[in-house]
């Protein structure tokens, strides 16, 4: 079982930047992402690398890079010009089994943008 632990959350105020990082017990798989829920709403998919593919949601495009370190098995999401409508737990997650679907997740870190 892979286990992914995110780190990189915190406070910010609008207009900053983070930096989240994923790291995964083994070698990372061709297909992960980065997702995330605020209060109140349904979780969304943020960015994404799936067999080489890099996939932005509209409302991260220009602001938000998905990249990847496969010799420290870790994901990282670069967050810029960062909204309170940003804030949100952000989870990252991997598909490990032979399907689209992702089945791997982890336990998720806060991003709070303050106004």
């Amino acid at each position: 079982q892979v286990q992914l632990l995110e780190s990189g959350g915190g406070l910010v105020q609008n207009g900053g930047s983070l930096r989240l990082a994923c790291a995964a017990s083994r070698n990372i798989f061709s297909s992960m992402g980065w997702f995330r829920q605020a209060p109140g709403k349904q979780r969304e998919l943020v960015a994404s690398i799936r067999r080489g593919i890099i996939t932005y949601a509209d409302s991260v495009k220009g602001r938000f890079i998905i990249s990847r370190d496969n010799a420290k098995n870790t994901l990282y999401l670069r967050m810029n010009s960062l909204k309170p409508e940003d804030t949100a737990v952000y989870y990252c997650a991997a598909v490990t089994g032979p399907g689209p679907e992702y089945n791997a997740w982890g336990q998720g870190t806060q991003v709070t943008v303050s106004s």
